[in-house]
């Protein structure tokens, strides 16, 4: 009997040493689109750079991607999205949309669009992709899968920026030329309402998990503004204490860029002039300013490791969010400085992807 009991326990044991080898064999990995500072080659050039997160953000490999004008030249990368689920990942110019498999890491399609392309979002099942125009007047609605058209949102507020809620249930189009923040019904396929207006046209902004708040930046804004989703209401005006806007090199804003941690507890907010990210504490309405991070170049976007370890601004600076000190900076298979607007993780077990994150700071609380 004691035989019995002692073979049992010795195969629990290394049952769960399988189980926690299965789980730390999860390989975690940043995907990041280039150009993705406008159309400038010497951060990083052109395709798809991946690196290792849990080994120092090692650069692993270099995609080639397509995207090219027809000078055969790379276009900017205006956004990127993934979905594990689908096994795919898509990569968004001004002209095209471009998919690629993330197991053969072939392209499957590229397809230009009326209007252009700029920064799109993915369903959460991987199903549909809403996709902007170049700043123009519409959204296009596409089947993921095909890259075929299903339907047009016309806000007319210059299509720039979208995110897909956490539920799948709503998406929000923000418009270069547009101080509200249209809500798409994802049912119907249609704008069912605006928050807002905000002070100013809307830039760069995310939502909680709850989808209950959003939190924008704005044109000649230091700082965000945050609105409530459910009322559609604009409820504070948060600008920056200590630091001065002033000219900046790209975007023409102080702000472009805003992102909550996975957990919700710090929003993190741009600040190209001075070359810092400001941290505010989340867990209070209006945020609270806590402490700010001098980054390598102007910053003008913000996301986040899928289990918030990891804040990757625009720069390619690596930030521990807990210490809230910069741990490595990205650099390419030369050792050539890497920068980008467009970068998410995406985990894979062997062979196979597991799950994604994506390019904005969305909290996930939910």
């Amino acid at each position: 009997m004691r035989l019995f009991w002692a073979v049992w326990i010795c195969s629990l044991v290394l049952s769960i040493a399988d189980g926690n080898r299965s789980v730390a064999a999860d390989r975690r990995l940043l995907y990041v689109a280039v150009p993705g500072i406008r159309n400038y080659l010497e951060y990083g050039g052109h395709g798809l750079l991946v690196f290792d997160i849990d080994d120092g953000h090692r650069f692993v490999k270099r995609i080639p991607t397509a995207g090219l004008g027809k000078d055969g030249k790379p276009l900017n990368v205006k956004g990127v999205c993934a979905s594990a689920a689908r096994k795919r990942i898509y990569i968004s110019t001004i002209e095209t949309l471009t998919c690629l498999d993330l197991g053969t890491e072939k392209i499957l399609w590229e397809k230009a669009y009326e209007g252009g392309c700029d920064r799109m979002a993915i369903s959460p099942d991987g199903g549909v992709i809403y996709q902007p125009s170049f700043e123009k007047d519409h959204w296009h609605v596409i089947d993921a899968a095909t890259g075929d058209f299903i339907a047009k949102i016309t806000p007319k507020s210059g299509a720039h920026n979208t995110v897909f809620g956490p539920s799948g249930k709503s998406v929000y189009l923000a418009g270069l030329k547009s101080p509200l923040l249209t809500v798409a019904d994802t049912n119907r396929h249609e704008a069912a309402r605006a928050i807002g207006p905000f002070s100013a046209s809307i830039r760069p902004f995310t939502v909680n998990g709850g989808e209950t708040l959003c939190f924008v930046n704005v044109n000649e804004l230091l700082g965000f503004e945050v609105g409530d989703i459910q009322t559609g209401k604009m409820l504070h005006r948060v600008e920056v204490q200590g630091f001065r806007k002033g000219a900046v090199k790209r975007h023409g804003c102080p702000s472009h860029g805003i992102g909550l941690t996975p957990d919700e507890k710090e929003l993190w907010v741009t600040d190209a002039t001075n070359r810092r990210m400001h941290v505010f504490d989340a867990t209070t309405l209006p945020p609270k300013q806590l402490l700010s991070i001098e980054v390598r170049d102007e910053p003008g976007w913000i996301t986040f490791s899928l289990n918030g370890k990891f804040a990757y601004p625009s720069t390619g600076d690596i930030i521990d969010v807990s210490t809230h000190r910069i741990v490595a900076g990205l650099k390419d298979e030369v050792g050539g400085i890497v920068q980008s607007e467009k970068m998410l993780e995406i985990d894979f077990r062997e062979a196979e992807p597991v799950r994604n994150g994506d390019q904005f700071g969305i909290g996930r609380v939910q």
